[in-house]
């Protein structure tokens, strides 16, 4: 971890030490399990600190889950346990983390395990893996594994053949997708779940044409379209811009009285909301309950994030507190936006402060409540306060990921002091430590910082790390 200034205190250390034995008598908590292990590298400690179960090997590795390099040693620190068996869904959670790290050789490795335990893998396993390699910009080797399966004693069938093509078109490489459906449709007798996927797919990337031909495609193969389908169309005329064709799509399906829900109400409000036709948003938003559909927390989100951006908070703050009101429970996502919208409006005490209330609501702060915070003191030039609020969560109960990071070394770089330059190699080493691989052009805009205020030696140590880590440097005269 960073050496910053406000370091652990012996104190603190002694607070650790005894809280850790505490750990063994009391009931097991998966936070504060995780701040001894993000701590502590011994083995014996780590054993010892709970009665294992599955169910809490799975919270500690997910609270885990942005320090890679942590998680697996505790995982292979368990395995090792005499009284204790990790179970498959462990397994899909650890190869999940080696995979985001790309660290393929231990994916691979911890694959065969499972099959020489006779834990699997299963279809969810290899989809896990397939969705990392795309989500690396290998689609090629995903669609590898979902051609392979049977090499791992995985059986292929429609669901395996929905879910990789779900995979390709969630991250857009939907003509990929389109092809391997055109080729494999007929094998896997492609129903209606299948054709739904393509035809979001294609609606993600705006080609509602293309979406709309296979709507009539799939009617025409005597497939009945669902209203997952017709749902997909109105997102996708809305994604396009195409809103009246969302409207016209929408009076269709009252028209051929197709079963109006609550996602289709939502993505009305959501889709008026965001091309800024607040009155139409709204209007829909309270018509819903006269046509017999009651809005869901997912709706409020989305009434709530489109006043944040396009109307104001204040009007926003009135729909949640109705939301609280009418016996809604806001979930994060609720809190983000409204958070999200003070620090836009430059209110970011205001930010702050319901970030408290988000707490005393007992709803936990998660990674994009930090990174929204973060982001705005950053761009706001309050740059120490952004760096409180990351120790806060270098702490452990929620672990700065990739996109905390970035927005932190990019600030480092505002006001071009020598001492933020340093501040932006620490960081760059401590994500690299944490399992994260930052773009050839971060480290590149943090070697150039490091020389240019004479900083060789610094420098020089980050070269060699962005050596280790297959993203090779510029040649640069040191």
């Amino acid at each position: 971890m960073l050496r910053w200034k406000a370091t652990l205190s012996s104190s603190s250390i002694c607070r650790l030490k005894r809280g850790s034995k505490t750990l063994t008598t009391s009931a097991p908590d998966a936070a504060s399990i995780a701040s001894v292990i993000l701590k502590s590298d011994s083995e014996a400690q780590i054993q010892t600190l709970a009665p294992w179960t599955p169910d809490l090997v799975n919270q500690v590795v997910k609270r885990l889950w942005n320090h890679g390099p942590k998680a697996l040693h505790f995982f292979k620190t368990l395995d090792r346990h005499p009284a204790y068996a990790h179970t498959a869904s462990s397994y899909d959670h650890i190869i999940d983390i080696s995979a985001r790290m790309r660290d393929y050789k231990t994916v691979w490795a911890l694959v065969a395990k499972m099959r020489a335990l006779r834990l699997g893998p299963s279809q969810k396993t290899l989809a896990i893996v397939a969705e990392r390699y795309v989500a690396a910009g290998k689609p090629d080797r995903a669609v590898r594994v979902f051609m392979n399966m049977h090499e791992h004693g995985v059986p292929q069938d429609l669901n395996s053949f929905n879910t990789i093509l779900d995979i390709l078109c969630k991250s857009k490489r939907v003509e990929m997708a389109y092809e391997l459906f055109k080729m494999l449709r007929g094998r896997f007798r492609a129903d209606a779940v299948t054709y739904n996927i393509v035809v979001n797919g294609f609606c993600l990337i705006k080609r509602t044409p293309k979406a709309l031909e296979l709507l009539k495609e799939m009617v025409g193969r005597r497939l009945e379209p669902t209203l997952t389908t017709y749902n997909s169309m109105l997102k996708g005329f809305f994604r396009a811009g195409q809103v009246e064709e969302a409207w016209g799509f929408f009076l269709q399906m009252k028209k051929r009285k197709c079963e109006i829900d609550v996602v289709t109400y939502t993505t009305l409000v959501h889709g008026f909301g965001v091309v800024g036709e607040i009155k139409r948003a709204k209007k829909v938003f309270y018509e819903m309950v006269g046509a017999g559909v009651l809005p869901s927390v997912v709706t409020y989100n989305a009434y709530i994030q489109v006043l944040c951006k396009k109307d104001s908070v204040e009007h926003a703050m009135v729909v949640f507190e109705e939301m609280v009101r009418k016996g809604y429970v806001p979930n994060s996502t609720t809190y983000n936006v409204i958070i999200r919208g003070f620090c836009h409006a430059g209110e970011m005490e205001r930010g702050v402060e319901f970030m408290e209330r988000m707490k005393s609501d007992e709803c936990e702060a998660n990674v994009q409540t930090y990174n929204v915070v973060i982001r705005y003191f950053c761009d706001a030039g309050e740059i120490e306060r952004g760096l409180d609020v990351f120790r806060k969560m270098s702490e452990g109960k929620c672990l700065p990921n990739l996109d905390t990071y970035n927005v932190l070394i990019s600030a480092m770089f505002v006001r071009k002091k020598p001492e933020d330059l340093l501040v932006a190699g620490k960081l760059l080493v401590e994500m690299v430590d944490r399992g994260f691989l930052p773009r050839k052009f971060t480290f590149n805009r943090v070697l150039d910082g490091l020389l240019l205020t004479g900083n060789q030696g610094f420098a020089k140590e980050i070269m060699r790390l962005q050596s280790s880590c297959g993203r090779l440097p510029r040649h640069f005269r040191m």
